[in-house]
């Protein structure tokens, strides 16, 4: 669809070029936003093709993006009405007045009807539902003056109030029938304010059969210039009629005729009949179709909103739902209010009146109720009431309080003030008023009222607690995982972890980077089955436990076995103590475990039911790692296998959860399409990779936790290690010191060249006495940090032990670890290596 350039001014909407008389502008838009039917009258009026329209975004079609107003008018509800910007064809700006109704088909409410009238030329100005033209007069809109526009001249004031205040729904339509007045009982009748109306046909205004059946009998009465008698409810209760238990009225349409007999007009009078369901029977439904409403959705916000629009028109007004929402301030309410009054947060506002007058305060404001308000007695006694506007109370709050002042001056005749309370918790105070509908409020209302707000009150409490209980595992696992990477030049690190944005919870997921001996460091990433605390505290455990193994350096399918074991176990404990509801200590959990060592640039992993890493080579070629797929933790009984392979320095590492790539609108070959082209695009650091992938592959907040570590390999120089191979002769202890000196003076860490003769002294020995051959020592200059190695073929782990005093042996592992950083001991396939690693700050 063509969009020109957007133009400086704004204008009304033009018809120099249309026919004489009004017409309407439609269009039919479906429930995705798309417009699927494009009328002649909006065609006359934009200037678009229906083909230019029809099957587009009908968004394209506003000037403007869409207000908060706009969409929070709209959202939830079946019928619409406001004035929007809109985009000519030649680019100008309209200024149009929108009425919306959603039309349901087949009992899914997926298409909406929306119109605009537009006055022709005869008699009638050019602005129709737009802003006046310049230089337009303010009578020469289409509706304004109707005495003037039909040729009559206006009644006296007694004849006016008796049109505007009659109790009986009366509505006037030209010839062309289209509504030109209507009274504020036929606006309540029709959900509409006159303005809204004005220009359009009743089968436009309210579009059912029954609107249908009314404008066929108005044509009747201009043609013929007989009255006309119809049985038919107008109003949106009564839309099906009497036999479905829904009130019913009788519509008489009345020819107004000119002095000559010409018919200039017909008068729509709806009155109600004794076949109305009796007001039990209507609160009972309206009770109904309120439930279906009400809580429709977990957002505190929309829940109150959603109460507000079910109250109005039908039981007020206009509804005011004000919120507690200090700390605790769900908690029960004290006693009494405080000395300075009640303290609340303006939620929801809903109205008759398009521009809700009644509030003063803005949604998302707080407002202050002084202590003697008939709201701070509500909330002190939790008790509802009902009160007229000249009641004494209400009249010292208005004093007190420009908001109940407010309340009055537009008219408010009678109110109610209800608690909202959820089991013996109180969430805030629901206000409903009426002004337009002359009766008070009824001890059934009230009751009605009641009801509305307990149904609210138990959604946005279910809401709290439920938001409550998401704050607190996040928290607790953002305790849990990596606050900070920690350094290490083994690789370059990014991650990032995004919580799951559905009602399921925080699940629990994790990452986690852990330096190794010998330079090494190794990279795991798990996922835990379910949501909520117990994953989070499972995910706790089970990365301890992995940090622990980590330290023992047990090679990755050694460490997926013993972690296997410890699900197990948590899965009996789990049982044992009746936590059985839920997935049962994390059975079924997947975790992937990869040890990266910069010396020789092998890459060793193991998994257990885990998604296999992606491999970004420096080239730019994209794969995943061929490593065997071992079951999930906590099955028993099955081995896993370790792959090993050769990474090129500078390549990329991506290890992420499912998370990432499970979504409902794609598949998972398209989800790793997506991914390989963000990680594969060239000269990227692991923090612009993170975030490429992130926006490639979520367009919404995830379904699922996902957490994702991307490692950018870093090699060894060959000149920062050095190794020698000894023999077992005792004579070989000394030649190794002697090579150690040699190299430490050659890397300029003459300081550290006593402390280093200590321990490959005390660790060439123990190999010599109680090793096997082959026999290697190797030192590792890591920037400011020294490793030294010694290792053999025997599988027998030597074991620190304080010495006796007349003991020969013990005490050479206790002078190694009071010389060195840390040290320890990993096992291989042929054999055990013995490290230390002690600190160069001095070189």
């Amino acid at each position: 669809m063509e969009r020109p350039p957007t133009p400086s001014g704004e204008r009304p909407a033009r018809t120099d070029d249309l026919g004489e008389s009004a017409y309407t502008a439609a269009a039919t838009v479906d429930a995705y936003g798309i417009v699927t039917g494009w009328s002649e009258g909006a065609r006359r009026l934009l200037g678009y093709e229906p083909s230019q329209v029809v099957g587009h975004p009908a968004a394209r079609l506003l000037a403007d993006a869409p207000g908060e107003n706009v969409r929070r008018d709209a959202s939830g509800r079946d019928r619409w009405s406001g004035s929007v910007a809109i985009r000519h064809r030649d680019g100008s700006r309209l200024r149009l007045r929108l009425l919306a109704n959603r039309r349901a088909y087949g009992g899914r409410a997926d298409e909406w009807l929306v119109v605009s009238a537009v006055a022709g030329r005869s008699g009638r100005s050019p602005g129709g539902p737009g802003e006046r033209a310049p230089g337009e007069q303010p009578g020469d809109q289409l509706g304004e003056q109707p005495g003037d526009q039909l040729g009559e001249q206006p009644g006296d004031r007694l004849e006016e109030w008796t049109f505007t205040q009659s109790p009986c729904g009366m509505a006037v339509f030209d010839t062309d029938l289209r509504l030109v007045r209507a009274n504020a009982a036929m606006e309540r009748l029709l959900g509409f304010t006159e303005p809204e109306m004005r220009g359009l046909c009743l089968p436009e205004i309210a579009p059912r059969p029954v609107s249908e059946e009314v404008d066929r009998g108005m044509r009747r009465a201009v043609e013929t210039g007989e009255p006309q008698h119809l049985r038919v409810g107008l109003s949106p209760e009564a839309a099906s009629g009497p036999q479905h238990g829904r009130p019913a009225s009788s519509a008489s349409l009345t020819p107004l005729s000119d002095p000559d007999g010409r018919v200039r007009a017909v008068c729509l009078t709806a009155h109600h009949t004794r076949a109305q369901e009796p007001p039990a029977r209507q609160h009972t439904l309206l009770l109904k179709d309120a439930g279906a409403r009400i809580g429709t959705t977990s957002d505190i916000v929309r829940t109150a909103q959603e109460l507000a629009d079910a109250a109005v028109p039908r039981l007020a007004d206009f509804a005011v739902v004000d919120l507690l929402d200090a700390p605790g301030s769900d908690d029960e309410m004290p006693s009494a209010p405080s000395a300075g009054g009640v303290t609340l947060r303006r939620t929801a506002v809903q109205s008759v009146l398009g521009e809700r007058p009644e509030s003063l305060a803005a949604t998302g404001g707080t407002i202050i109720h002084p202590a003697r308000s008939p709201v701070a007695a509500c909330l002190a006694h939790n008790r509802g009431a009902r009160y007229a506007t000249t009641d004494a109370v209400v009249a010292r709050w208005a004093d007190e309080d420009p908001q109940a002042a407010r309340i009055r001056e537009v008219g408010t005749h009678s109110l109610m003030v209800v608690p909202m309370r959820s089991w013996d918790t109180t969430v805030g105070v629901a206000l409903f008023g009426r002004h337009r509908n002359p009766e008070a409020f009824t001890p059934e209302d009230l009751w009605l009222a009641e009801q509305f707000t307990a149904r609210a009150a138990a959604g946005i409490h279910s809401a709290r607690r439920h938001l409550r209980e998401r704050t607190t595992t996040m928290a607790l696992q953002r305790s849990l995982l990596p606050q900070t990477l920690p350094d290490q030049a083994a690789v370059e690190i990014a991650s990032r972890y995004l919580p799951a944005g559905g009602r399921a919870g925080v699940g629990g997921d994790w990452f986690d980077v852990i330096p190794l001996s010998g330079a090494r460091v190794a990279l795991v990433v798990g996922d835990v089955v379910g949501h909520g605390i117990r994953a989070s505290a499972t995910m706790g455990r089970l990365r301890t436990a992995v940090r622990t193994l980590a330290d023992v350096d047990l090679p990755p399918d050694e460490l997926l076995t013993h972690l296997d074991d410890l699900v197990i176990r948590l899965s009996t404990d789990t049982a044992v103590t009746g936590g059985a509801g839920e997935t049962a200590g994390g059975i079924g959990t997947t975790c992937l475990y990869a040890v990266y060592d910069p010396v020789s640039r092998r890459c060793t992993l193991a998994r257990a039911g885990h998604p296999p890493p992606a491999v970004v080579t420096p080239e730019g070629a994209v794969y995943l790692l061929d490593v065997p797929a071992g079951p999930p933790l906590g099955l028993g009984g099955l081995p896993f296998e370790t792959s090993e392979t050769e990474l090129s320095e500078g390549s990329l590492l991506a290890l992420y959860t499912d998370g990432l790539l499970d979504a409902r609108d794609r598949d998972i070959d398209e989800a790793l399409d997506k991914m390989f082209a963000a990680v594969a695009r060239p000269a990227q650091t692991p923090e612009s990779a993170c975030d490429r992938v992130l926006a490639a592959l979520l367009t919404r907040r995830p379904d699922d936790d996902i957490a994702l570590l991307i490692a950018r390999t870093r090699a060894l120089d060959p000149g920062q290690v050095a190794a020698w191979d000894l023999t077992c002769d005792p004579a070989d202890v000394a030649r190794a010191r002697r090579l150690a000196t040699d190299r430490l003076e050659a890397w300029g860490c003459e300081d550290a060249v006593f402390v280093t003769e200590l321990v490959v002294s005390e660790l060439v020995t123990n190999a010599i006495r109680y090793g096997r051959l082959p026999i290697q020592l190797r030192l590792i200059h890591e920037n400011n940090t020294l490793i030294c190695e010694v290792s053999d073929s025997s599988s027998t782990t030597p074991h620190m032990r304080r010495a006796r005093i007349f003991d020969e042996g013990g005490r050479g592992l206790l002078l190694v670890a009071q010389l060195a950083r840390r040290w320890g001991t990993r096992h291989s396939l042929v054999g055990k290596t013995i490290w230390a690693e002690q600190s160069l700050t001095g070189s």
